[in-house]
């Protein structure tokens, strides 16, 4: 036999049996290094973007008053944000958190005037935001009432309760001690706030990512009937969802508390649309199941970086809500609608031998 022969043979499927597949073609280096990175980092390229544009527009941006005014104003919807993220990761939503934020001003400065203790002001405060969270997982889990429908009632009620005790148009906060813990004080260099809302947002990612409880969510999330037929205890995760989302927002209302020096029943409007905005920025999905507590945050300082920008430059408040819902639409097409593997896909075909674009 002949070596061509030979050769013809040994290539040669054997009889009754198919050819192997051919093997995929790989994406070239560049395109797959391109998939690979944009799905995670666009969050980080965005806001690096949006930092570059607010350094050309406004010589103030880039100063750190500025900067400190833009943290300070974030820490508070970023720990609201973080509750709200892990409510949004079941599936549901939490519009009550601006009315608990509100009302943790009111009952932390009304307590504060009592000469009720720093300490146990705060502790008891928490405790009621915490309560009316209790009370959402409730309505949601017992009385089986949507989660919109739910906090949207709780909204109501916290509302009209925090004006009722309230009595007056706002109750001035005097406390130093109070005001150094949430406000004005240092850890480790950084504002209290700061550090705050670093605390939250590392120890969420941990529960997240390395906790039974932080996985089931995302299983609830992702399908509630399979994860009750795998044995999950549904039913009491969600509660405790709803109520540490009561408690950060209790939590962000100290900081507010304390940055405004006053408690009112005015002061949380708009902020569960802020938290909601932030958490879809950050690549949530509303049909749960998806995201993390870290891309949350890091939406809080896309809206805000906007907002400032837009302050600085001297845009009126109407045009600044037109443009926060065009971002806030975007961030839904990037992150629930495939944007941001469509993107990805349109780029690795044109530089490369990916996969069809918005495929």
């Amino acid at each position: 036999m002949s070596q061509n022969t030979a050769s013809t043979t040994a290539q040669s499927p054997a009889p009754g049996s198919s050819a192997a597949p051919t093997p995929p073609k790989r994406t070239s280096g560049a395109a797959a290094l391109w998939r690979r990175i944009l799905p995670k980092s666009y969050l980080i390229l965005v806001l690096v973007a949006i930092i570059i544009i607010g350094y050309y527009v406004s010589a103030d941006f880039l100063t750190v008053r500025n900067a400190e005014n833009v943290i300070a104003a974030a820490s508070i919807v970023a720990v609201l944000a973080v509750g709200q993220f892990f409510v949004i990761l079941t599936g549901g939503i939490d519009l009550s958190v601006g009315s608990i934020l509100a009302m943790s001003t009111v009952i932390v400065a009304l307590t504060l005037q009592t000469g009720m203790s720093a300490g146990l002001s705060i502790a008891f405060t928490l405790l009621c935001c915490a309560l009316a969270g209790l009370v959402n997982g409730l309505l949601v889990v017992w009385l089986r009432i949507p989660p919109f429908i739910a906090t949207l009632a709780m909204m109501s009620a916290v509302k009209g309760f925090s004006y009722i005790i309230q009595s007056t148009s706002l109750i001035q906060i005097l406390d130093k001690s109070f005001i150094e813990v949430f406000a004005t004080g240092t850890i480790l260099g950084m504002k209290t706030p700061v550090a705050i809302f670093l605390l939250v947002m590392v120890v969420a990612a941990l529960v997240a990512k390395f906790t039974t409880f932080g996985r089931s969510l995302y299983a609830i999330g992702g399908n509630p009937e399979a994860a009750r037929l795998s044995g999950l205890p549904v039913a009491r995760n969600l509660i405790i969802t709803y109520t540490m989302s009561g408690f950060l927002a209790g939590l962000a209302g100290l900081i507010a508390a304390a940055q405004l020096r006053q408690g009112s029943s005015l002061i949380g409007v708009g902020y569960e649309l802020d938290a909601i905005a932030a958490v879809v920025v950050g690549g949530a999905s509303l049909m749960g199941g998806k995201g993390d507590p870290i891309s949350a945050v890091i939406g809080v300082f896309v809206l805000a970086t906007i907002i400032n920008i837009m302050n600085l430059v001297g845009i009126s408040s109407e045009p600044q809500l037109v443009i926060k819902g065009a971002v806030i639409v975007i961030a839904v097409f990037l992150s629930s609608a495939g944007g941001v593997q469509r993107i990805s896909g349109f780029f690795a075909k044109r530089f490369g031998h990916g996969r069809p674009a918005f495929s």
